[in-house]
């Protein structure tokens, strides 16, 4: 086998690896958040989360204020002025 022949062939099979792989979900265990992931990423995965829940929180508000009409928020902040 000459050397051309050996790194098409090595190409070849690192190609078939990718794809099956990608077919059959193979992920690390670092990736996937496994016992062999370090402690500090867990801890900011989590604090990203909720942070972006918290983030998901506000734009939900922000939408139902900006789609209310007009005369209803106005109401509304009248009322929260009231309460005073």
């Amino acid at each position: 086998m000459n050397p051309f022949e050996m790194v098409v062939l090595i190409v070849a099979i690192v190609m078939v690896a990718s794809v099956l792989r990608a077919r059959y979900g193979y992920h690390s265990r670092r990736l996937r958040g496994g016992k062999d992931a370090d402690p500090v990423e867990r801890v900011e995965t989590l604090r990203l989360k909720d942070e972006v829940q918290q983030l998901k929180e506000r734009i939900h508000v922000l939408e139902r204020i900006a789609t209310d009409k007009e005369d209803t928020l106005s109401r509304q902040i009248e009322e929260l002025r009231d309460r005073k």
